[in-house]
């Protein structure tokens, strides 16, 4: 883009290796793996570290190696019209006439395959797997403990068809080392005395884990600035200096920063930094939302997945944490009150006698979500200096430690321990050409 005249540089501040663009969960753990590898870096966000407003911040937290299947399954296009119609569905699509969103979408067909969704389902599994293992060292830190719980988690089925489906995955999954067990209604209640489920049988991950949010981020932010990393906030990136292919300067609501290299990590909103560099990326913002409420006597004490109705109950003490649907609605965080009721509703008719009254407390936020499910970890463009890391979806939480492994890997030129081609920035393009 062409240079304009800018505000002068941040006084006082010498310039880092590297500059990551966004404070959430992905652009934390590029900066924890930058920092290891011996470079200076600067992390800066619009916002405050664990604010409301962040995709980072509102989740339930979920990581482990549950959930690792890919958006873009085998008849997910046959409930589109359904889907589209229905105000309460997990997964809804506003229609509009807008080009990016049309070309996500037929990307996202294309990924609707069993081949597809299989090779999906591995690559997801494997970066989970790595995920927890690095989340497990990380928490282990005295600034975080607390902030991991991984005492299993639940996968509840309502229907014996949806029940028979997640046994048929249990003998694959526990060949890749996920210690899988299926439960029937007896056996559940034995697990979970006093709970009552209306399902008829479930899955328990032994190994299942969740993060506590946003205590786990802002904790991971102080361990982050005791080891040398700065973190500014309320510091809006608003546009970039470039020569010759490269970031020499980029302009902030608090003046102008320079470094070495520059890493986009800041979810949908690197979507509009890379568009300042000319650059489009295949992302679009998926609204969520989550309801936390107050416990009651029948509440779950393990994380639990609604298998067939697309929500996570997370409990956290005495509160419980209500998430699901993934709405494609552009960058509208508004809440629907319907959606809202639809969330509580499905929780009911698994869990009847949980009580959810008392206080109620609604959030929604904007995941980057790609059509094939899998993170843009790379080079952006032809750029010589600029990487993104972003569009962790729907599992952000569980993906982002081993993406920021990987995105400190080719930042530093280490050989990567996983393949970079699959989680190229370019790569629906690519195959589309």
């Amino acid at each position: 883009m062409a240079t304009t005249p800018t505000p002068d540089a941040v006084p006082g501040r010498s310039d880092p290796d590297v500059l990551v663009v966004g404070a959430g969960v992905a652009g934390l753990f590029c900066a924890w793996f930058l920092r290891r590898a011996g470079l200076s870096v600067t992390v800066v966000d619009r916002g405050e570290v664990g604010d409301p407003a962040a995709c980072s911040s509102g989740n339930t937290g979920f990581v482990g190696t549950q959930g690792a299947a890919p958006l873009a399954e085998p008849g997910v296009p046959a409930k589109g019209l359904r889907w589209l119609l229905h105000p309460e569905s997990p997964f809804h699509v506003r229609p509009r006439l807008d080009r990016e969103l049309l070309t996500w979408l037929w990307h996202f067909r294309r990924h609707c395959t069993e081949r597809q969704a299989r090779a999906g389902f591995e690559v997801l599994l494997d970066l989970k797997q790595r995920s927890l293992a690095i989340l497990r060292e990380v928490c282990a830190h005295d600034e975080l403990a607390g902030t991991l719980t991984a005492r299993g988690m639940l996968l509840a089925c309502k229907t014996p068809e949806g029940y028979a489906q997640a046994r048929a995955t249990v003998p694959a999954a526990v060949t890749r080392g996920v210690p899988l067990r299926t439960l029937d209604p007896a056996e559940l209640a034995r697990l979970q005395p006093g709970v009552e489920f209306a399902v008829a049988g479930a899955l328990l991950n032994e190994e299942g884990a969740a993060l506590h949010i946003p205590a786990f981020l802002v904790a991971f932010a102080r361990l982050l600035r005791a080891s040398g990393v700065e973190i500014l906030t309320d510091t809006e990136v608003r546009g970039f200096e470039t020569v010759d292919r490269l970031v020499r300067t980029v302009r902030t609501s608090r003046g102008d920063l320079r470094a070495g290299e520059v890493v986009l990590a800041a979810g949908v909103w690197s979507v509009a930094c890379a568009r300042q560099l000319g650059v489009g990326l295949l992302l679009q913002p998926a609204k969520g939302y989550a309801v936390t409420v107050d416990s009651g006597p029948a509440t779950p004490t393990l994380p639990v997945l609604l298998s067939e109705g697309k929500v996570a109950v997370m409990p956290l003490g005495d509160r419980v944490r209500l998430a699901g649907t993934l709405e494609l609605t552009g960058l509208d965080t508004t809440v629907s009150p319907r959606r809202v009721e639809g969330i509580r509703r499905t929780v009911r008719s698994y869990l009847p006698a949980m009580d959810s009254g008392g206080r109620v407390r609604v959030w929604s936020g904007l995941r980057p979500c790609t059509p094939d499910s899998l993170p843009l970890i790379g080079r952006l463009g032809s750029y010589r200096n600029v990487s993104v890391a972003t569009g962790h979806g729907h599992i952000g939480m569980g993906l982002a430690p081993a993406g920021g492994r990987l995105l400190a890997q080719l930042v530093t030129g280490t050989p990567p321990d996983v393949p970079v081609a699959t989680f190229a920035v370019d790569r629906h393009r690519r195959r589309a050409r």
